[in-house]
């Protein structure tokens, strides 16, 4: 006999396991069915691990520029091997982590690939999942609400074969046993530039070929001209406006060469490694839900600004939906949608008050509208910017690269958007977060009392700057 949930959540990923507590909370008898790891992507693929190699490259980029400090080491070298064995520890500490908090929750974990069924003797309306364990068994629940939570993975251009060996995604790149050489990084978006930030501070040649007119499109653009300088001036070799040419790449001697077409010429890249990255791609095949009346675009599941799809019970969260593809949007939206299942009232998430980062060298931050999409949707702006070379606390932490810019309507005075590169500044983003769900001015913001000596005092004299106020300026 089949058994019965509340809630069923397809994929263990941040977005499907979060909304499964926010459902215990509520009373909700929960399972959960994950193919492979609790967690999902974020822990075991993405978030977690490359940031534990980021931190790692930071540590090993610092020790060789001790001296400056005052601190004298010798034969300073790096065991990758020993990287790797930090961030799978990591890993497996947060992984036990989560399994805590689903015993705690006596949230019911099916281990197997899930696929939802129509309308069928187990239930009359769509919605009850088919199990396929590991060992070729069958198992089938049926809950009174589905959530869709099965994530995504990463996107490769048409036509080009990753081998895992010379050309990989970053799914094979965190699992590297050493450093290469030189590697070629496909794509100049966030996750391309981490990537390459953390490669040059292992100190591996990098290229990055975006084919865009400049990297990191999706941030204000004086934060993409910084992030350019400052990578270029650490090696990094950043060509843009380059399409990449699939099928010209080939794998000879140890390395990986390809061609792309920049402006009217074709230019010839050679390294050890080729990084594709060029964003995510939904898993969405296979899910069974052309038996239902869900609807898919472009691989992503259609839902209404509840998390609901064509089949009211049934609803969607994540990247799988598409949208704003983090981790804490993938989290927030499982709260929404299983607060809705409830009958609770919801606030629709505001994409314009969700905070976006890059943990590079030296990060980046932001969240709202950049100066030239506030000016587009017509507002009149007013900018204060702020550079971090001013700050006391920054020429002590010896890195002092970078600036925070705040713009704001100049009718309303309300903030649209802040944006940040510097040292730490995706600890400080949530501050500017607060503000926007706050509607705070930059009045209000320069008028908070900064402590000193601190990176964010650079947050209160942009705001200050806004109206021609800042006091370090």
């Amino acid at each position: 006999m089949s058994q019965e949930f509340d809630l069923v959540v397809l994929g263990g990923g941040t977005g499907g396991y979060v909304a499964a507590i926010r459902a215990a909370q509520l009373g909700m008898s929960v399972a959960i069915v994950e193919k492979d790891k609790l967690g999902g992507t974020c822990l075991h693929r993405g978030c977690v691990p490359s940031k534990a190699l980021l931190r790692s490259a930071e540590v090993y980029a610092t020790t060789l520029e001790s001296e400056k400090f005052g601190v004298l080491t010798e034969n300073v070298r790096l065991d990758f091997s020993r990287v790797q064995q930090r961030k799978q520890g990591i890993i497996d500490t947060l992984h036990k982590g989560v399994q805590y908090l689903m015993n705690k929750g006596k949230i019911k974990i099916f281990q197997g690939f899930g696929r939802v069924m129509g309308p069928s003797i187990f239930s009359p309306q769509a919605g009850a999942v088919r199990i396929e364990t590991p060992d070729g068994e069958q198992e089938i629940i049926v809950p009174r609400f589905l959530m869709i939570a099965t994530g995504s993975r990463p996107r490769t251009l048409p036509g080009l074969k990753v081998d895992g060996q010379y050309v990989m995604t970053s799914d094979e790149a965190l699992e590297l046993t050493e450093v290469p050489k030189s590697i070629i990084i496909v794509g100049g978006g966030v996750i391309g530039i981490e990537w390459a930030s953390m490669f040059n501070d292992f100190g591996v040649e990098v290229t990055v070929v975006e084919y865009a007119d400049r990297i990191l499109v999706t941030e204000d653009e004086e934060i993409s001209k910084e992030m350019t300088r400052l990578l270029k001036k650490r090696g990094v070799k950043i060509v843009t406006g380059a399409g990449v040419l699939a099928d010209t790449v080939s794998t000879e001697g140890g390395q990986v060469t390809v061609k792309a077409k920049v402006g009217d010429a074709e230019q010839t890249f050679t390294a050890e490694k080729m990084l594709v990255s060029v964003g995510r791609v939904p898993n969405t095949e296979n899910l069974g839900l052309e038996g239902t009346e869900v609807k898919v675009d472009r691989g992503f599941v259609v839902v209404n600004e509840n998390y609901q799809t064509a089949e009211g019970h049934i609803y969607a969260i994540g990247d799988v939906i598409g949208g704003m593809q983090l981790a804490h949007v993938a989290a927030h939206e499982g709260i929404l949608a299983v607060e809705h299942m409830a009958g609770q009232n919801i606030h629709p998430l505001d994409n314009t008050k969700v905070a976006r980062c890059t943990y590079s060298r030296p990060e980046i931050a932001s969240i709202g509208l950049s100066e030239a999409e506030a000016k587009d949707k017509g507002f009149d702006v007013k900018v204060g910017k702020f550079s971090f070379k001013a700050l006391g606390k920054a020429l002590v932490a010896g890195e002092n690269d970078g600036f925070v810019k705040i713009v704001a309507d100049a009718k309303t005075n309300d903030v649209l958007g802040v944006h940040m590169i510097g040292p730490h500044v995706t600890d400080m983003i949530s501050e500017a977060a607060l503000a926007k769900v706050l509607d705070a001015t930059p009045w209000e913001i320069g008028h908070t009392i900064h402590p000193h000596p601190t990176l964010s005092e650079a947050i209160g004299e942009a705001a200050l700057a806004v109206d021609g106020l800042a006091i370090h300026a």
